[in-house]
C-alpha cells in the first residue's frame, strides 16, 4: 500500500532521493536556472514535506511551500523505478489537501521546461501556465504553473 506522509527531509532515503533529483537538475539545466531548494532549507517552517512510500522504502518526494496567499510546490520527484505507478499523483493530492488545511487560494510551482511527463502530470491535475511568481524571473528554461484552490 501506497503511504503518503510528513517526514524529515534528512531521513536518509528522502536525502538520498533529493539528492538523485538535484543531480538530474544540474545535468539538465544551467546552474542559474536550478531553483531547488536545499535540504537544510526544506526543514523551515514554512515548508510542509511528505515523501510516498510503499513497505518502509520512499519511492518519491514532495514539499508545498506556503507563501503570503499560495502554495508553491516544490522538491516533487520520483524514484525511476517508481514511475508510472501512481506516486506523483498521491503526492501532489496530499499537497493539495495540505494546502487547503491551510486555507491557501492557489498552488503554483516552476518547472523545467523540457521535463515533459512533469508538465503532463500537473495538467491532469488542473494545473496551466502563468507566468513567473514570486522571487522568479522569465528564465528561459523553466515553466510556472498555477491551479485556484
Amino acid at each position: 500500500m501506497l503511504i503518503v506522509e510528513r517526514t524529515d527531509p534528512h531521513d536518509p532515503q528522502a536525502t538520498a532521493l533529493l539528492q538523485a533529483s538535484h543531480a538530474l537538475m544540474q545535468s539538465l539545466f544551467p546552474p542559474e536556472d536550478n531553483f531547488y531548494l536545499s535540504i537544510d532549507d526544506l526543514c523551515e517552517s514554512n515548508i510542509h514535506f511528505f515523501t510516498a512510500r510503499v513497505a518502509g522504502t520512499i519511492l518519491g518526494t514532495g514539499a508545498l511551500a506556503e507563501k503570503d496567499n499560495y502554495g508553491e510546490l516544490k522538491s516533487m520527484f520520483v524514484d525511476s523505478k517508481a514511475r508510472g505507478q501512481g506516486v506523483a499523483n498521491a503526492l501532489l493530492r496530499r499537497l493539495e489537501d495540505q494546502a487547503l488545511e491551510l486555507g491557501l487560494c492557489a498552488l503554483k510551482l516552476e518547472t523545467g521546461s523540457i521535463l515533459h511527463a512533469a508538465r503532463r502530470l500537473y495538467e491532469r491535475h488542473g494545473f496551466c501556465l502563468c507566468g513567473p511568481f514570486g522571487d522568479y524571473t522569465n528564465a528561459p528554461s523553466s515553466i510556472y504553473m498555477s491551479k485556484k484552490l
